[in-house]
């Protein structure tokens, strides 16, 4: 059973997620108290945390950073900030996915297990590695000459993907349906933003210009 973690102040809210999430099977800890996020955290095996930005007393970017400072578990943004910039902040902060509300359940059901998918099931390739860029799924990261970066779950579907479709271009639309499955509206500026984060990441071990872009059409990574 997934377990997901709720940090939601609105108690309407958060119960009835509770509840739709309990009823479809996950196991669910709803917090109260949000001054300590990261203790809950690391109380239980949690496999998403569903994040509300406004919260009492507490900024939510800040818990997501706290968040990621140990652990790479999915964050799902749930937020009624519907701008942009909170988008893009979030995505920042290393969230995995933002939905606003007011949002249907059942879509908010379907991103949830398709971010679970991704994160979880077991991949039959463990190793893939293209112009000396190993990418090691099961944990998580990307080696090139020694040096080793972590990578979030949409970086990480991002680069594996490219590889897989080497020496093709991979246009946006189909990356994004790959990384999000889901045909509710994902804003085209999430994937620029994970682009460029993975590409900051990439050069940070000294792999440089590995993902080009094709102005228009997409994006390529090619073996030679």
């Amino acid at each position: 059973m997934y377990t997901i973690m709720i940090v939601e102040d609105d108690t309407t809210i958060r119960e009835e997620l509770t509840l739709f999430l309990e009823n479809n099977g996950y196991g669910v800890i709803a917090l109260t108290d949000f001054q300590n996020v990261v203790g809950e955290l690391e109380k239980s095996t949690v496999h998403c945390v569903f994040l509300d930005l406004s919260l009492p007393n507490i900024d939510g970017y800040f818990i997501a950073k706290e968040i990621r400072k140990i652990s790479d578990v999915p964050i799902i943004v749930v937020t009624s900030r519907d701008n942009t910039l909170d988008e893009l902040m979030s995505m920042n902060y290393g969230a995995d996915d933002f939905v606003t509300k007011p949002y249907n359940l059942h879509v908010l059901l379907a991103r949830l297990q398709s971010i679970l998918r991704r994160t979880y099931e077991k991949n039959d390739t463990k190793e893939i590695t293209v112009r000396g860029v190993s990418v090691d799924l099961p944990r998580g990261i990307v080696k090139f000459e020694g040096e080793t970066q972590e990578l979030t779950k949409n970086e990480m579907g991002i680069i594996s993907y490219l590889i897989q479709n080497k020496n093709s271009i991979v246009s946006r639309s189909d990356l994004m349906e790959y990384l999000w499955n889901t045909d509710w509206y994902v804003d085209d500026n999430t994937l620029t933003v994970n682009i460029n984060r993975l590409r900051k990441k990439l050069e940070e071990i000294g792999v440089v210009d590995f993902i080009e872009t094709k102005r228009g059409i997409g994006y390529s990574i090619n073996d030679n």
